[in-house]
């Protein structure tokens, strides 16, 4: 059954594709230095804030920087690299499994340890299907991943689809932090056609309002920007005001 967060995703979503906004504690010196940013990326339209890291992340930054997010009113939701991104405070929780990896720790491991945590913090759980495609990054080497080949479209169809066959209504395509290059459109758009009915988020290496514009178009439901946020402020609000243009 779909809770409040799941349900606000969902509206926004009948309005225009989303944006989530990903702060990693790890690369945050003070939670309080954010607060500039924060309201920026509110006053531009993001919709969600997605706070987590695959390596060094603090458990009382963590909490600091959920507790800064909190007061925007927007829903702040732990995206976990590992059982110690979680904190008490947030409103819900990208419960994923990584499909792709050769390690089952990250398919079902983590989530046996982690699942009375998400129920002692009152976390709302979005079941999630994550999916490693091209570059990888961080999260791919940390989570053991075989990331999929830019060119095998239909291999991460059929994952998505396993995924939602599973009971897992989101689906989260990630090149990883800094690839070279964002999912190929022709990519989300075949997974979009294979499972029309899942929420389909997808990130990494999305620089540019077009290559948002174009994933949208494809049939992305929201796209997340992590990197683009530490390294160039002005080029995410194209990012999102392209995104708040398309209509799908």
């Amino acid at each position: 059954m779909a809770g409040k967060v799941e349900k606000y995703l969902i509206e926004q979503r009948k309005k225009s594709p989303l944006h989530f906004s990903l702060i990693d504690p790890q690369k945050v010196d003070e939670a309080s230095s954010l607060r500039d940013t924060v309201k920026k990326l509110v006053d531009w339209g993001t919709d969600a804030f997605l706070v987590g890291g695959s390596l060094g992340v603090s458990f009382t930054k963590t909490i600091e920087i959920v507790n800064l997010l909190k007061t925007t009113g927007l829903p702040v939701i732990i995206f976990p690299g590992d059982v110690s991104n979680l904190v008490p405070g947030a409103d819900a929780i990208l419960f994923l499994s990584l499909l792709n990896s050769d390690n089952t720790y990250f398919i079902v491991g983590a989530q046996v340890q982690g699942a009375p945590l998400v129920k002692t913090y009152k976390l709302e759980p979005l079941p999630t299907a994550y999916i490693i495609v091209g570059y990888g990054g961080a999260a791919g080497y940390v989570g053991k991943a075989r990331p999929i080949p830019w060119e095998n479209p239909e291999l991460v169809a059929a994952y998505s689809l396993a995924g939602w066959m599973m009971g897992m209504r989101f689906i989260y395509l990630e090149a990883g932090s800094g690839s070279p290059q964002p999912i190929p459109r022709n990519t989300v758009s075949i997974v979009r056609a294979t499972v029309p009915e899942a929420f389909l988020i997808v990130g990494g290496g999305i620089r540019k309002g077009e290559q948002a514009k174009e994933i949208v178009n494809a049939g992305a439901d929201a796209i997340v920007t992590g990197t683009l946020i530490e390294e160039n402020e002005d080029q995410v609000k194209n990012v999102i005001q392209a995104i708040k243009q398309t209509k799908q």
